[in-house]
């Protein structure tokens, strides 16, 4: 019986050790050696090297001169120790509540003139914190962004248009817009708005 015990006692010293501490810091090595930028959170930084945010996590843009995300259902805003969905169903009275109040605030923010505003706009993603948006719904904003920073439609839309990111590998996914990266994009080419 002590030799059973004995045995089953290294094997899991060995296990714990080749899985708790060797694999972990080849992989984390691997990753800093190859992949630097993502293995530090793919942070983005404006124009002075000051981090703004990442362009894996969505945030929220509260000024009319800046593209909004897709709502948030990740605890307060868009909290990253929080992400998930609401978990509220169809049929849940909360949630279209709330996907009323958000396609109220939108058609008056942004006038009804752009179409039917698109889905995503007032519904969260399965994470909460989706940092994209289809160039659809970027598109849809840019009367209201143009307006509040004083440009031509065009101007912005041009921005848009440089802002749109292809297929992953040419077919996987569809074509998608970084909010934090086009909004930084308008800073750079235009400064930042007038403060609301």
């Amino acid at each position: 019986m002590k030799n059973i015990l004995v045995i089953a006692l290294r094997t899991t010293l060995v296990t714990l050790v080749l899985t708790g501490l060797i694999y972990p810091l080849v992989v984390t090595g691997a990753a800093q050696a190859l992949f630097p930028a993502q293995a530090q959170g793919s942070l983005v930084k404006d124009e002075k090297g000051a981090v703004v945010g990442s362009e894996l996590i969505g945030q929220a843009f509260v000024n009319p001169g800046y593209f909004q995300p897709r709502p948030s259902a990740a605890g307060e805003g868009y909290n990253a120790t929080a992400s998930g969905g609401s978990n509220l169903g169809p049929t849940s009275a909360k949630l279209k509540e709330r996907a009323e109040a958000d396609l109220a605030r939108l058609l008056e923010e942004n006038g009804q003139d752009n179409g039917p505003v698109p889905a995503e706009l007032v519904t969260a993603s399965g994470s909460g914190l989706d940092p994209h948006l289809s160039p659809r719904a970027a598109y849809w904003q840019v009367s209201r962004v143009s307006r509040a920073r004083g440009l031509a439609r065009d101007r912005v839309e041009a921005v848009v248009r440089d802002n749109i990111e292809g297929r992953e590998l040419g077919f996987l996914g569809e074509a998608k817009v970084n909010v934090l990266a086009l909004n930084l994009a308008l800073d750079r080419q235009f400064g930042r708005p007038a403060a609301r």
